[in-house]
């Protein structure tokens, strides 16, 4: 089968024998894929946790049909419409554990369901079960218009926050953010970031953030929130080291809590997938909760689908049709 592999010579379309499933795993006829920062990483050589290097099969989300079972699967049949995550997911066949999928709803396409799995599964435990967040709360997403960040955005008005804030550095996006929750947007390389939200949370600061940026609004962040409020740090596009006021943070009280699917072994990421089948998928199958797609990619033009996430100027989620 024919599947996105990074090589000595770096990434590259190759064939590869097709996997077998075994145990609780699920093999997928693959239909598109959707891209994801860390891809870009792992596409230069990094590893992603314990994935990536030579040889690994490159991609972390998909949508497609059951092609066979493993013989602890449960739950599917062959040809069933499935999205889900997990490694290798660049290729015509890929293999997932059956509690780390979603059913693809009947009203959407291979395309729009490729854009949903990471987004939903990472925000939901962000903004909801780590995050914590309330009706009436305020809640401010660093790094929104990446198609995670758009998506903790409508999670968070679909919970009933009263202000939803929006950061971009770039004009453009920055101004496409009310149409997907946020009540103020703000760029995060204006110095004066931090007084808009202070104004508009009455100088108290906003209840919760979600920061996929870190780095350098580490301590604006910390300046950002409420006395008791949360930060919970999903990424680091901002750089991994940074100052880091324990002043501020001790005074303010600020729960200060790191996620990532990395470190999680199959039963918390099971565990996540089951909180969104439970809690928003309603929202999900009427489509109140979606992605939108910048743009859809032939599997042969891959490699230009990742020039693009690299130029760094699209909205949404770039998609790769297998």
């Amino acid at each position: 089968m024919k599947a996105y592999v990074y090589g000595a010579e770096g990434a590259r379309i190759s064939d590869v024998a097709q996997p077998k499933p075994k145990g609780t795993q699920v093999l997928v006829k693959v239909r598109a894929c959707g891209l994801n920062r860390a891809d870009t990483g792992m596409r230069k050589g990094h590893a992603h946790g314990a994935a990536g290097g030579a040889g690994t099969v490159l991609g972390m989300e998909w949508a497609g049909e059951v092609a066979e079972l493993g013989p602890d699967a449960k739950g599917l049949q062959v040809g069933d419409r499935i999205m889900g995550s997990g490694g290798a997911a660049f290729a015509e066949y890929t293999l997932a554990d059956h509690g780390r999928l979603f059913r693809a709803p009947s009203n959407m396409n291979f395309e729009e369901a490729a854009t949903l799995p990471v987004a939903l599964a990472t925000m939901h435990n962000a903004v909801v079960t780590v995050g914590g967040v309330q009706p009436g709360q305020a809640v401010l997403i660093q790094g929104a218009s990446s198609g995670v960040g758009l998506m903790a955005m409508q999670i968070a008005k679909l919970k009933g926050a009263k202000l939803v804030i929006g950061s971009s550095t770039d004009p453009y996006r920055r101004g496409r953010l009310k149409d997907y929750g946020a009540d103020l947007a703000v760029d995060s390389s204006d110095a004066n970031w931090v007084e808009e939200v202070l104004k508009a949370t009455g100088g108290e600061g906003v209840d919760l953030i979600v920061d996929q940026v870190s780095g350098k609004v580490a301590n604006q962040n910390l300046a950002a929130t409420k006395i008791l409020g949360r930060i919970v740090n999903v990424g680091r596009l901002g750089g991994t080291h940074a100052d880091f006021n324990f002043d501020l943070h001790a005074a303010r009280r600020i729960s200060y809590i790191g996620v990532t699917f990395r470190t999680r072994s199959i039963e918390e990421v099971r565990t996540i997938f089951e909180e969104v089948r439970k809690d928003i998928w309603g929202a999900v199958e009427s489509r109140k909760l979606q992605l939108p797609i910048d743009k859809v990619y032939a599997f042969d033009d891959i490699d230009k689908a990742f020039e693009h996430m690299e130029a760094n100027k699209h909205l949404g989620k770039i998609v790769v049709s297998v």
